[in-house]
């Protein structure tokens, strides 16, 4: 897979109930090289807390002028087409504000696939302690610097992306041993239910696949 496109998002806090998206970028790859990219800041619509401006860098008054999400969102979605979206802790983090503020502005959610490189760094390096998108940076000796705004992460995302593609091509024995979901990337896990034991996606309820223990 040549073309997709590398996304992440900083919020004002963890819940996505909650919380508000105040920063948005993404980069467009085309055949495995950068294209176009896409950065935004977001008036989230509520004061950002002093903990998450001191993490991100981005103050409230950074964004008291910027468009709010009902703006941005419309553009994020005609940059990202229907290319594939890769992104660290994507499933379980940024895809949920996506989908939410997609469902209650355009009336839909989006149906792009997902790549979760945490799901993909946890099956093909599975002897790492931590799965971070800043340990798999320093396990490849890529900069970290800058982390935490949504731009540099994108760019530190796609080169650790470059270098789980290589590991796929030559996994360990560890990971080859590892099963893994079809659907989302994530691990399986054998779990029992009323007609026996079957492999079930470690990311359910968001994800529901399964298969058979063979």
């Amino acid at each position: 897979m040549n073309d997709y496109i590398i996304f992440d998002i900083e919020t004002t806090g963890l819940s996505q109930e909650s919380d508000a998206i105040m920063e948005l970028s993404a980069l467009k790859v085309a055949d495995g090289s950068i294209a176009d990219e896409f950065s935004v800041l977001v008036k989230p619509g509520r004061p950002i807390p002093d903990l998450i401006c001191d993490i991100t860098g981005i103050t409230n008054d950074m964004v008291k002028d910027a468009p709010p999400i009902e703006d941005v969102l419309g553009c994020f979605v005609d940059f990202i087409g229907d290319l594939p979206l890769v992104g660290q802790n994507i499933m379980r983090f940024d895809m949920k504000f996506i989908q939410r503020d997609a469902q209650r502005i355009l009336g839909r959610t989006l149906g792009n696939k997902i790549i979760d490189t945490l799901f993909l760094a946890k099956r093909l390096l599975p002897e790492l302690e931590h799965h971070s998108l800043e340990a798999l940076a320093e396990h490849y000796d890529i900069s970290y610097e800058g982390a935490h705004r949504a731009l540099v992460d994108c760019n530190i995302n796609y080169q650790v992306y470059l270098r789980l593609l290589e590991e796929m091509k030559n996994p360990s024995e560890a990971a080859k041993l590892i099963k893994y979901c079809s659907r989302c990337g994530n691990l399986l896990k054998k779990r029992s239910g009323a007609y026996g034991e079957f492999w079930g996606c470690a990311s359910f309820p968001d994800c529901r696949y399964t298969r058979n223990v063979k």
